[in-house]
């Protein structure tokens, strides 16, 4: 986790590039939401990529492991920026883990060896299901896991699902953390904030 500076930093990022936005948005599963997070968004935006690379190397101190791995799509740019700031190799699973069907018909992309310990990267968590399917994928190639990093916690069951199946989650801070920042920061009034927090809790 961040200290209260770097959230606050984090978030008012996040809300000044767009990649945080407070309205009303409709969900592929029909869920209507009072706010929308893109974090693919960060790949137009070179300095709030190098910070946030930042963010996460600081966390990965703690942790060994041979290489990093990125979820397709969102968390890609990402691992690629830790990987330059912290100059240590990653790798990344083909979306759905399914091998070309040309070339080396590789279902994994990057230099990696069987045994080796992964550290999965991913940009936010909800109920942790790209990240389990990614993690199952990583590990039918012989790779070991044992840690996923995130930028965000949505608190919705992702922690828990991963830790069920024996995976440590590390996020630098929670999506009530960044909506708690805007409420204080005058972003959103009082009523958009308690829309959000039953949002959250829902």
């Amino acid at each position: 986790m961040g200290t209260e500076d770097q959230k606050k930093e984090l978030a008012l990022d996040l809300y000044e590039i767009g990649a945080l936005k407070f309205g009303e948005f409709t969900f592929k599963s029909g869920i209507v939401s009072p706010m929308y997070l893109d974090l693919r968004l960060f790949i137009s935006y070179p300095k709030v990529l190098k910070k946030v690379a930042k963010l996460y190397a600081a966390q990965l101190e703690s942790l060994t492991y041979d290489r990093l791995a990125g979820v397709a799509y969102a968390a890609l740019p990402i691992a690629g920026a830790i990987s330059l700031e912290i100059e240590r190799p990653w790798i990344f699973m083909r979306k759905e883990g399914l091998a070309k069907g040309y070339g080396l018909k590789k279902a994994l992309e990057g230099e990696y060896n069987e045994g080796e310990t992964v550290v999965m990267i991913e940009d936010l968590v909800t109920r942790a299901t790209s990240l389990l399917e990614a993690t199952a994928a990583m590990e039918r190639q012989g790779l070991v896991i044992k840690d996923a990093m995130v930028l965000l916690d949505y608190g919705k069951g992702g922690r828990q699902a991963l830790e069920e199946n024996g995976y440590n989650l590390h996020a630098f801070m929670t999506v009530r953390e960044v909506v708690d920042i805007m409420h204080s920061e005058g972003k959103i009034d009082d009523k958009h904030y308690q829309k959000c927090l039953e949002f959250l809790k829902a």
